[in-house]
């Protein structure tokens, strides 16, 4: 899979995507993530990105141009699946959406930054905006970071034990079971006998049961909103 980032501040993504499970999965070639500056694509000296908005509303907007010439440098060498929007109005991220992504070969994710994007870009350029929730972010920057950490862990041979990604919560629209480790006993707070047993049947009923109940106490839109 390869993951095209283009932004005004290539910075703030260094750090999230060159570290732990990330980095593993660009070392083993599972993904490439390239992250693209968007001042490189503008033609004024000073490489400036955004104007004032027509209409005389506050706050900058950023460029058509630059963006433009970004995407389709890009597209000018392979197919994409999706070029997406990060932005607060768009489609609200899920577990669902992840595991769609993970299954695509090229992918660009475009920051958002300042008031937002000249509309055209949305109207013309864009297939997809995704929202990681209901509030405000100074730039898509970690919106990006987000996307990529949730779709990479999800393609195969990323994390070395795959059941763990597909057990996660939100897979099945249910929270995941509690998890417990050693030791067994600590300040008289015991682990459930039932994961001591070693009756996995019993184990598996115990899990799936703590899942509903934990959905139906914490996240009971979940279970309204299951297929």
């Amino acid at each position: 899979m390869r993951i095209d980032i283009i932004t005004v501040l290539p910075e703030l993504l260094d750090s999230p995507l060159n570290h732990s499970i990330i980095k593993r999965a660009q070392q083993k070639k599972h993904v490439e993530i390239y992250i693209h500056n968007l001042r490189d694509y503008t033609t004024n000296k000073h490489k400036t990105v955004d104007d004032y908005p027509f209409g005389g509303e506050a706050g900058m907007v950023m460029m058509i141009e630059p963006i433009d010439k970004a995407i389709s440098a890009l597209m000018a060498e392979r197919k994409y699946d999706e070029i997406i929007y990060t932005s607060p109005d768009g489609e609200l991220y899920s577990q669902k959406k992840a595991n769609k992504l993970a299954t695509f070969t090229n992918i660009i994710i475009l920051c958002g930054h300042y008031k937002g994007i000249d509309q055209r870009v949305r109207d013309h350029l864009i297939t997809m905006e995704i929202s990681v929730g209901d509030y405000v972010l100074t730039g898509g920057e970690l919106a990006a970071a987000i996307l990529v950490d949730s779709v990479v862990r999800l393609i195969p041979g990323v994390i070395s034990d795959e059941t763990s990604a597909l057990t996660d919560s939100f897979q099945d629209n249910l929270l995941s079971p509690p998890v417990y480790t050693r030791p067994a006993e600590y300040k008289g707070w015991k682990v459930p006998d039932v994961l001591l047993s070693g009756n996995f049947k019993e184990i598996d009923k115990w899990k799936e049961q703590q899942s509903v109940e934990r959905t139906k106490r914490l996240r009971p839109g979940l279970m309204e909103n299951e297929d």
